[in-house]
């Protein structure tokens, strides 16, 4: 079966939204631990995020993307779950 592309759209936003709630879900997976093993991390996601925005003409820069990835302000995400 052949998707469309809008099907396809729509399950790629879906896997993403998707993993965005499972690292939400997996806090205590730090970025240095996703970079080592899968080589990639929150951070770069808001990375791609944001290019994708700008590649679209749309106003999201990173530190927006940072808080679509992390589900609050980056700050805040940093204080409360990142370890020393």
């Amino acid at each position: 079966m052949a998707l469309s592309q809008q099907d396809r759209n729509e399950l790629e936003a879906a896997a993403f939204r998707r993993l965005l709630q499972h690292l939400d879900d997996n806090k205590d997976v730090q970025n240095i631990d996703l970079m080592n093993l899968a080589g990639f991390c929150r951070n770069c996601l808001a990375k791609w995020y944001a290019a994708a925005a700008q590649d679209k003409g749309l106003g999201v820069d990173y530190d927006q993307a940072r808080e679509i990835v992390y589900g609050m302000p980056y700050a805040e995400w940093k204080e409360r779950f990142q370890k020393p």
